[in-house]
C-alpha cells in the first residue's frame, strides 16, 4: 500500500519540471493525482503518462492566476476523484532580469503565476476539500527570498511573500486541521530553467552548495512526500529547505 491511497491531491503548474516530478512521485504513492497547468496538452501528457504507469492522474487545463480558472479545475477534481485532501501550490513564471529591465507586463505575470494562484489555491481547497479528514496545502518558497541574489527582483518578491503568507495560514487554518506548510527549493535544473541558467553555471553553482551538487527534481517530490504524509502530522507552519545547504551556508 502507497502512504496516499485514494488521497485526491492537486497540483498546478505539474505539466512540466518540480511539479510533474511531484505528481509522477505522489502518483506512485497513491494518490490521485491532479494534473493541473496552463499548457492543457502537458496536463496530458503527463496525466496519461502516470496511467500508463498504473497510477490514477486527471488532467486539467487553465490560467491558476484566475481566481474562477482554479476554481473551476479544482471543483471538476472534485467531481472526478473526490474531496482534495491536499493542495500544492507548485505553479510559477521564472524571470531573471536587472530590475530596471522589470515591466509591467512582466511583473503582473509573474505575480499571477506565482502569487496570486496560491491565494486562489488555499480558497479553492477550502471550498472542495474533504473536511471529515486533515488537510494539507505546500507553497513553494526559495533560498532566494532568504539571500539578496542580484536580478531576482520580482521573483524574490514574490518567493519572500510566500513565506510570510505560509506563517499566516498555518496560524489560520490550523485550528481547522488543516497544515499549511512550504519548501524552498535550492539550485534544480528544469525546463522553467533552461532559458535562464546554462548547464554550465549549474556546474559552478554545485561547486558553491555544501553538498556540491545540484537538486533534482525527485528530491524536491521526496521532500514534499515527506510533509504531506502523516510522518509529519505535527509539523505546520514550517519552511524546509531542499537545496543541499544552500540557506544554512548562507
Amino acid at each position: 500500500m502507497g502512504r496516499f491511497d485514494g488521497q485526491p491531491i492537486l497540483i498546478s503548474g505539474a505539466g512540466r519540471g518540480l511539479g510533474e516530478g511531484i505528481a509522477r512521485h505522489l502518483a506512485a504513492e497513491g494518490a490521485l493525482v491532479g494534473v493541473a497547468d496552463i499548457q492543457v496538452d502537458n496536463a496530458r501528457a503527463i496525466a496519461a503518462s502516470i496511467r500508463d504507469a498504473g497510477g490514477q492522474a486527471f488532467a486539467y487545463g487553465g490560467d491558476l492566476g484566475q481566481r474562477g480558472q482554479y476554481f473551476s479545475v479544482a471543483e471538476a477534481f472534485r467531481y472526478d476523484a473526490g474531496p482534495l485532501r491536499a493542495v500544492i501550490n507548485n505553479a510559477s513564471v521564472l524571470v531573471y532580469e536587472p530590475i530596471e529591465d522589470v515591466t509591467e507586463e512582466t511583473l503582473d505575470r509573474m505575480l499571477s503565476a506565482g502569487l496570486k494562484s496560491v491565494f486562489w489555491g488555499v480558497q479553492a481547497f477550502l471550498a472542495y476539500r474533504d473536511e471529515d479528514a486533515p488537510g494539507s496545502i505546500i507553497n513553494y518558497s526559495s533560498p532566494v527570498a532568504y539571500r539578496g541574489r542580484p536580478n531576482t527582483g520580482a521573483y524574490t518578491t514574490i518567493k519572500a511573500g510566500i513565506a510570510g503568507l505560509t506563517k499566516v495560514l498555518a496560524g489560520e487554518l490550523g485550528p481547522r486541521g488543516i497544515r499549511v506548510n512550504a519548501i524552498a527549493p535550492g539550485s534544480v535544473p528544469t525546463p522553467a530553467t533552461e532559458g535562464f541558467v546554462t548547464a554550465e553555471q549549474y556546474a559552478q553553482r554545485a561547486k558553491g552548495i555544501p553538498l556540491r551538487r545540484n537538486g533534482t527534481p525527485g528530491d524536491v517530490a521526496k521532500a514534499v512526500s515527506f510533509l504531506l504524509s502523516d510522518d509529519a502530522e505535527f509539523i505546520n507552519g514550517a519552511m524546509l529547505a531542499v537545496d543541499g545547504g544552500i540557506i544554512a551556508a548562507g
